[in-house]
């Protein structure tokens, strides 16, 4: 897993090259109405990032599907990425079944698995991504693809450069969380070892980063076997914020950790240091985390990058191999004995 984190940006490269391979219809742009990422887990989180990502320029609306079946609106006027790591994923496979028969676009994203079959077999494009990846270890593999094939598709401009200098950042930057560096010069472990034994509660604005907070929030329950939540400005301040009162039985076992970017909302930024006060009021740590570089796709994946690595060394806290995830393992088993 250190391997992983640690060579996660030359994935941007690698997945702009993968999906440059891929031959797709001349779909005519004003054809298409919406864009649905059907996938799960480490599979969607790429598509949320997108999501995020693009929110002030794709003229259609992308929804992201976590589920069995597609939303009703989803026809022949939907661009459809059936986004499976494995390729066998339940919900996914559902999920495609009823985006071919609604005749919707299609393109998938999968190293292997039956969707690569049947992708194979009707001819449908397909971005083969490599093998031997934990899901959620190949973030830009779920990510790169839809942004790539987004701009092919004519809804943005610019983003090959965009994805170039962001793995170029990131590939920069990682040194500074390497292993052989110590705790002391080393902002990861720093905050690794502030969370260890907390239960973290990850905040975040909504506009950009709510995915961002959704990734931390994954790679701590995944990766260091934990339990960690996420809520995003300003929609929390209007219930979640409420129950920063009665906090006598567990007080000593929370800790709050704020996103930031340079680009958050004015009234978020306020919001953000009046919340801080209300939380340390309640003798309940808050930690900030600002994001860095110059792009807006450098600065989200600024933030994932140093998540990733933290998680990595509260894994090791916690004395636990961040790899495997063998609850899922089980439940899938179980599953597969009532299909």
């Amino acid at each position: 897993m250190y391997d992983c984190v640690y060579g996660f940006p030359s994935q941007f490269g690698d997945a702009l090259k993968r999906t440059k391979k891929v031959q797709i219809p001349d779909w005519d742009r004003d054809d298409i109405s919406n864009i649905v990422v059907a996938g799960l887990g480490g599979s969607a989180i790429g598509g949320d990032l997108v999501r995020s990502y693009l929110a002030d320029r794709l003229e259609v609306p992308i929804f992201i599907c976590r589920n069995y079946t597609l939303p009703n609106f989803v026809g022949s006027s939907s661009l459809v990425f059936v986004s499976s790591y494995s390729g066998d994923t339940e919900e996914t496979l559902s999920a495609f079944k009823d985006a071919s028969e609604r005749g919707t676009k299609i393109i998938c994203m999968t190293s292997n698995g039956k969707i690569g079959d049947i992708s194979s077999r009707q001819k449908i494009p397909c971005v083969r991504l490599p093998q031997g990846f934990q899901p959620r270890a190949a973030l830009g593999y779920s990510f790169v693809p839809v942004l790539a094939m987004l701009e092919r598709c004519g809804f943005v401009e610019g983003e090959e450069a965009n994805i170039h200098e962001a793995g170029e950042f990131l590939a920069g930057s990682r040194d500074k969380y390497r292993v052989e560096v110590g705790t002391d010069e080393n902002e990861a472990k720093k905050l690794a070892q502030k969370l260890h034994g907390k239960l973290p509660i990850i905040y975040a604005a909504c506009d950009r980063f709510d995915a961002v907070s959704t990734r931390w929030k994954g790679q701590f329950c995944e990766n260091a076997k934990m339990l960690a939540f996420n809520n995003v400005f300003p929609e929390f301040n209007h219930n979640e914020l409420v129950g920063w009162k009665v906090l006598s039985d567990y007080r000593d076992h929370l800790i709050v950790v704020m996103l930031k970017d340079r680009e958050d909302h004015p009234r978020i930024k306020r919001r953000m240091e009046i919340v801080k006060g209300i939380i340390e009021g309640q003798k309940v740590e808050v930690v900030e985390k600002k994001s860095s570089g110059e792009n807006l796709l450098s600065r989200m994946f600024s933030l994932i990058q140093l998540g990733d690595f933290a998680s990595f060394y509260l894994a090791v806290l916690n004395k636990e191999d961040p790899s495997p995830v063998k609850v899922i393992d089980y439940l899938k088993e179980e599953l597969a004995k009532q299909s």
